[in-house]
């Protein structure tokens, strides 16, 4: 159990204004011990996250990160989830090369995904992140932090690492002998998610567009999710890492699940809704046929159902 009975959970439940980004307090980066990353493709490095809330023994290091190394420098494809996390990013950074971090991308507002950030300001790269990633924060941060401080610790948890360049459509991200394609999508699993893929391998990431194995969370739009999943599936690529899961997945195969889980609530919320169930009932019958599919399913099928359900009712 998370301090003071806090989970990922809550703090995807809430969110409000943040304040400026204070001055970090942490030490050195040589004292932290590098993270374990497997190499799924050539330069393409993966942290697989634990399937966890965030703990304090975990840091809140339970979404999958990566790096791509190129010939200039170095993109990072989500930060991690506390200072803590991002640092031990930093360092496996390190342990294979010197070269500048150039990017360092954050794929959506949720807190396992940005809160490393601020491991990495001292490298000055750009923050890349959605058009609407700011304002996200803006409404978000501050709120996220402190929950997170109260699971992590003060001094692990991180702060609020706005991006310097945000992607309206789309935009290349140049590491001098590869590009990686960052791509803005509409509303689906949140409203600010991004993806990225590297040409040199045809290697996907999916941020949380993306879930295997952990149940998905649904904090944007249902029908908006798997309208952008649909488009996402027609990029060739030679592999994909999800937001959650395995270090990669083939693709668009490993898409099936997700699709699957999106498509069945969708179609149960909507019977709800056409038969005038309430909507506290329908969040306990909604998609159940797929929990024996999923870890956490308890813990975020019902929030899931009731965010559809409020989408969907009013069309």
């Amino acid at each position: 159990m998370a301090a003071g009975g806090l989970t990922r959970r809550t703090l995807l439940e809430a969110g409000f204004c943040l304040c400026c980004l204070p001055s970090l307090a942490r030490s050195s980066f040589a004292a932290t011990a590098p993270m374990e990353t497997l190499e799924v493709t050539q330069g393409v490095h993966v942290r697989v996250g634990a399937t966890a809330d965030a703990t304090e023994q975990n840091q809140d290091a339970i979404a999958n990160l990566g790096f791509v190394m190129g010939r200039d420098g170095v993109l990072v494809a989500d930060p991690g989830g506390s200072l803590a996390d991002g640092l031990a990013l930093r360092a496996a950074i390190r342990a294979k090369t010197d070269k500048p971090i150039k990017y360092v991308c954050m794929s959506h507002i949720h807190p396992d995904h940005i809160f490393g950030a601020a491991a990495f300001v001292e490298d000055k790269p750009v923050f890349v992140g959605h058009r609407n990633l700011p304002e996200a924060m803006r409404q978000r941060g501050d709120y996220y932090r402190e929950r997170l401080a109260e699971i992590v610790g003060e001094e692990n948890a991180g702060t609020v690492v706005q991006p310097t360049l945000v992607v309206e459509k789309g935009v290349e991200l140049d590491l001098g002998d590869r590009i990686v394609d960052a791509q803005a999508h509409a509303t689906a699993h949140t409203t600010c998610d991004l993806t990225l893929v590297d040409r040199s391998t045809g290697a996907l990431f999916t941020g949380d567009l993306v879930f295997v194995d952990r149940v998905p969370s649904l904090d944007g739009s249902l029908p908006g999710w798997l309208k952008e999943l649909e488009g996402l599936k027609r990029i060739k690529a030679a592999l994909a890492v999800p937001g959650h899961g395995p270090a990669s997945i083939a693709w668009p195969a490993g898409a099936a699940d997700i699709e699957r889980y999106l498509t069945t609530m969708k179609r149960d919320v909507e019977k709800a809704i056409a038969d005038g169930t309430p909507i506290e009932a329908a969040s306990e019958t909604a998609a159940q046929e797929e929990r024996g599919r999923w870890k956490l399913f308890d813990d975020y099928n019902g929030r899931n159902a009731i965010a559809a359900y409020k989408e969907l009712e009013w069309g």
